[in-house]
């Protein structure tokens, strides 16, 4: 029991001195860096819906994301206070989406963490427009008659195609995915980086549907291909 006791007051003493990303009782931010205890927080959202509203109203404030919040969504594959993505701060969207809170979260912390310092750090351009594909679509997986109901479904997963840049290149997934210049490698990274932030990051190398896109999903946990 003594030793029991020696141990709880020591992680008392070293608990708050824990850097937010590293404290698992530490409210999560969007700028927080992807540990594991990160993943952790970003996994637990999906259940604590107040407090994932808490954690994008936060980030709204900040000016990191822009949403409304249009109210449940009734049908085949109902949403339960699904979110309006209508920008990421001072990037544009091709157009406004549907989501799920918890991954609002993660696409803020995509945008401001990787998308955005990785374009002006290796392409030398602010990061202004992200083309997409959407989330929410009522549809079993790969579009098939019969199957499991797809993450789209639940608006769960976010379908990434392309990219502008301040100088006006342009990057598209489709066209610049494979190769060895700029947009490519720039391309790779993000990739590998987002699979920190998803549950489900699928890209051109997992089959012909994805040749064009990402597809960023919140179910299950570290599947990157």
């Amino acid at each position: 029991m003594a030793a029991v006791a020696v141990c709880w007051g020591v992680w008392k003493v070293l608990l708050p001195k824990l850097p937010a990303q590293w404290n698992p009782f530490t409210p999560l931010s969007v700028t927080d860096a992807p540990t594991v205890v990160t993943r952790y927080k970003l996994k637990r959202l999906n259940a604590d819906p107040e407090a994932c509203l808490a954690v994008l109203q936060q980030a709204q404030t900040a000016g990191y994301i822009s949403f409304t919040r249009p109210g449940n969504q009734q049908g085949r594959c109902p949403l339960v206070d699904p979110v309006r993505i209508t920008r990421f701060g001072d990037v544009s969207l091709s157009s406004s989406f549907l989501s799920s809170c918890a991954l609002a979260v993660s696409s803020t912390m995509l945008v401001t963490q990787t998308l955005k310092p990785l374009a002006a750090s290796e392409l030398g351009s602010p990061l202004t427009r992200i083309d997409h594909f959407g989330s929410y679509a009522c549809r079993n997986i790969y579009h098939r008659a019969e199957g499991r109901l797809s993450e789209h479904a639940t608006a769960e997963a976010w379908d990434l195609s392309g990219f502008r840049l301040q100088n006006g290149m342009r990057i598209s997934v489709l066209n610049h995915w494979k190769g060895d210049d700029a947009r490519a490698r720039w391309l790779q990274a993000v990739f590998a980086r987002s699979c920190r932030l998803f549950g489900t990051a699928l890209g051109p190398e997992y089959n012909a549907a994805h040749a064009n896109h990402f597809h960023f999903g919140m179910r299950s946990f570290g599947i990157c291909r």
